[in-house]
């Protein structure tokens, strides 16, 4: 009994020494300096600044792959012969000052009705009034923009290249906001798809 009460009296003692140190002689715990920001400033000034849409940004999956188009040996394209029809563009983006027309577009998820030009598509002129619209490709490649309007969009949507919607699903309301160029106004849904 007298070992184990002397060594108990050892460990009491050693305990509470190293107990006082800590308190007296230890350094507190610091957290490390966050440096997220600079490294997010640090990089956004090492990448180049680029004219490209931003790729499958908003969506799981993605947008649309870009095909090579080739052409025959017998058809003349931009690069063969009437390249002159190349320099026509007949995107709705390029109507001119004197023929731009403005409609009034209900955003009903965004509770709110706005005045977008016919040189405007949808999903700009949403993301101006700095609403998240969904979107991936913004060309047309893809679903990820797809919203419903409350009528035929063969007639209230001129779309500018739009490859993933069937003149039916048109006419049911839906459109792709990314290349969706008003002609009337409606309201629109964002967000829904066929």
């Amino acid at each position: 009994m007298v070992v184990s009460t002397a060594g108990l009296a050892i460990g009491i003692i050693l305990t509470l020494g190293a107990v006082a140190l800590h308190f007296l002689g230890g350094t507190p715990w610091r957290p490390s300096e966050d440096i997220s920001k600079e490294l997010l400033e640090h990089r956004a000034e090492t990448v180049p600044e680029t004219d490209f849409p931003e790729p499958m940004n908003r969506s799981i999956g993605g947008g649309g792959a870009v095909a090579a188009v080739g052409g025959g040996a017998g058809e003349a394209g931009e690069l063969g012969e009437g390249g002159d029809e190349a320099a026509e563009s007949t995107s709705p983006a390029d109507i001119p000052e004197d023929e731009i027309e403005y409609y009034e577009i209900e955003f009903l998820k965004e509770g709110k009705t706005i005045e977008v030009a016919n040189n405007e598509p949808i999903l700009d002129a949403g993301e101006e009034e700095g609403w998240d619209l969904p979107y991936a490709c913004r060309q047309g490649q893809c679903v990820s923009c797809s919203g419903q309007i409350d009528g035929d969009a063969n007639e209230l949507i001129e779309h500018d290249n739009q490859e993933m919607l069937e003149e039916a699903e048109m006419s049911e309301g839906y459109t792709l906001t990314c290349v969706a160029y008003p002609r009337g106004e409606f309201a629109i849904e964002t967000g829904e798809q066929p």
